[in-house]
């Protein structure tokens, strides 16, 4: 053997292979982009980019403790993790030819799946023995049964359907993270004997100690004060709404406005009374009870829907049509001095008419897709602004949101006398929202 054969041989040129083999992949830059536990997560792996001529296949350990796998068919790695942290996986690769005699090569490779924003907030019940306990949740579903007419000598009967009402409340991620109650209240109600649908959202101010009983009082002071009015002044108000209907003059427009300020306008001054008379009688300040109030009532007729509004405070209103596309927002959303406050129904200003006049709106449409009522925990993630209130093109996003057209895949179905409404309503309200972690609490009439 001739000097320097031995380097020769068939097992001297395999292992200077596997040697060169080894030192390209490791050699590689490889990187993962970073997921998201509990997210989609999909990227592609083409061996044949990784150019490396002796590769033949590859496989991975790591990826299946944590959610994924690869698909080398389909040249891809995806699933969804479920474990957050920085995840060592190992790239298993062998050359070609290879058989069981031979290595199999490893590979290192982070791989980073950042924790769901949602798992680092606590959940704590409120304690049942506070003061004013309040459900951390609450939702309901108003189902009105259709119209029925009957053709001549009782024959040809149809029946008509007609809206339905539901509504949802969650606690916030930030009372929820410590143990404090959902301050945010609604109700719902439709007169059998007026046709009249009442809508009522409220949210109690978060700096004040009694807020979430300053909500539920005022919601439930709304509706019995409107079911009231609305059956006393019936015949007289919608003799009115008829003439607005044929004549839309300017003294028309007045007599409905002093007509609401004797129904809604009155149902809230009861409601500011009523928080009024539990301070006193807790010994507690009027500013421990604040909350904000949005109020509306609604009747279709002939002609088509009248829906009237009071609002105070954050929030929003609006009436919204798909098709035709069709928004009317039913007053402001008001501030404070600085930024963050607003007006809350325990400021004895709001009752002064120029003040009331103002917050009492009201519209008269053929019809609509919904009558959305929002605190401000729906409206400034759904919204961002009050500017964007105005914007059609933000409607349509929300209405599209609700009906699943999000991350989470909560939908909402508004199919006529869904009683499932109000439960995926409630569940819509999860929504994740960076930043915004208030109280939610969303009205409609569809």
């Amino acid at each position: 053997m001739k000097f320097g054969e031995e380097n020769n041989t068939p097992e001297n040129k395999e292992e200077a292979k596997n040697k060169v083999f080894d030192f390209q992949i490791k050699s590689k830059e490889i990187k993962f982009p970073f997921g998201k536990m509990n997210q989609e997560y999909s990227i592609n792996f083409d061996i044949e980019n990784l150019d490396i001529s002796e590769l033949a296949e590859v496989s991975f350990t790591g990826l299946e403790s944590i959610g994924l796998q690869y698909y080398p068919d389909e040249k891809q790695i995806r699933g969804v993790p479920t474990v957050a942290g920085d995840h060592k996986i190992v790239m298993h690769c062998i050359r070609k030819d290879w058989t069981e005699s031979r290595p199999v090569f490893d590979r290192d490779i982070t791989l980073v799946i950042n924790p769901d924003p949602r798992s680092l907030w606590n959940n704590i019940p409120t304690p049942l023995d506070i003061e004013y306990y309040k459900p951390d949740e609450d939702k309901a579903f108003v189902k009105v049964e259709a119209e029925t007419t009957k053709g001549f000598l009782g024959f040809g009967k149809k029946e008509y359907p007609r809206k339905d009402m539901v509504a949802a409340s969650q606690r916030g991620r930030s009372h929820a993270h410590e143990g404090k109650p959902r301050d945010d209240d609604f109700a719902l109600n439709f007169n059998e004997e007026t046709d009249w649908y009442t809508m009522v959202v409220a949210d109690g101010a978060g700096s004040a100690k009694c807020s979430r009983k300053g909500s539920q009082i005022a919601c439930e002071t709304v509706i019995e004060v409107c079911n009231e009015q609305l059956y006393l002044r019936n015949e007289d108000f919608e003799a009115n709404i008829q003439l607005f209907e044929k004549e839309k003059s300017q003294e028309n427009h007045g007599k409905i406005v002093r007509i609401l300020y004797d129904i809604i306008g009155k149902a809230a001054f009861h409601a500011y009374k009523n928080i009024k008379e539990e301070a006193e009688k807790q010994q507690y300040s009027l500013k421990d009870y604040s909350t904000t109030l949005i109020i509306s009532i609604s009747k279709k007729f002939d002609f088509g829907w009248f829906i009237a509004a009071f609002w105070v405070g954050d929030g929003g209103i609006g009436i919204y049509s798909k098709e035709p596309e069709y928004l009317k927002i039913l007053g402001e959303p008001d501030g404070g001095e600085f930024a963050g406050q607003t007006r809350f129904l325990t400021m004895s200003e709001i009752f002064v008419w120029d003040s009331m006049a103002k917050r009492l709106r009201f519209d008269i449409v053929p019809d609509f897709t919904a009558l959305i009522l929002m605190t401000d925990g729906v409206t400034d993630p759904k919204f961002e602004t009050d500017a964007n209130l105005n914007r059609v093109e933000k409607w349509h996003e929300l209405w599209n949101d609700l009906q699943g057209k999000n991350e989470e895949n909560a939908k909402v179905d508004f199919a006529d006398d869904n009683e499932q409404a109000a439960a995926q309503l409630l569940k819509w309200l999860d929504f994740w929202s960076r930043g915004n972690h208030d109280d939610r609490t969303i009205a409609i009439l569809f």
